[in-house]
């Protein structure tokens, strides 16, 4: 069985080049613009792994990342933060969330699949 990724990002072309990388490795891809689409998915999908930006509109990434850690169903599923916030106190509070891993964008393909490959395979 395909392992699905959600990509959240309200950029559509990091979105599409984070799904053609990872999905040339063979996981399915579901994207979302924000948080909020992400949250109305997250329960209705089998999601294996969420990539998340952290400036988004409606919900961002810290709280689309709180909202999964509080949820009984979905607290196990690995976040990582793909965001062009790169300060110190940014990368601290994602992690603090709740966030498994922390990218900085541009991102390397190669490093977003090694980064996905710690979490699911």
């Amino acid at each position: 069985m395909k392992k699905v990724i959600l990509i959240a990002d309200d950029s559509p072309s990091i979105r599409k080049f984070a799904a053609f990388s990872l999905s040339t490795k063979g996981y399915d891809i579901i994207s979302v613009s924000d948080g909020m689409e992400a949250l109305e998915k997250l329960p209705t999908e089998k999601i294996n792994l969420v990539i998340t930006d952290l400036n988004m509109p409606n919900v961002d990434g810290f709280e689309l990342i709180k909202a999964i850690r509080n949820n009984e169903e979905l607290k196990e599923i690995p976040i990582i933060i793909l965001s062009s916030m790169a300060g110190t106190e940014d990368i601290e509070r994602g992690m603090m969330c709740g966030a498994n891993s922390y990218l900085i964008k541009p991102f390397d393909p190669k490093r977003i699949l090694y980064e996905v490959s710690k979490y699911i395979n």
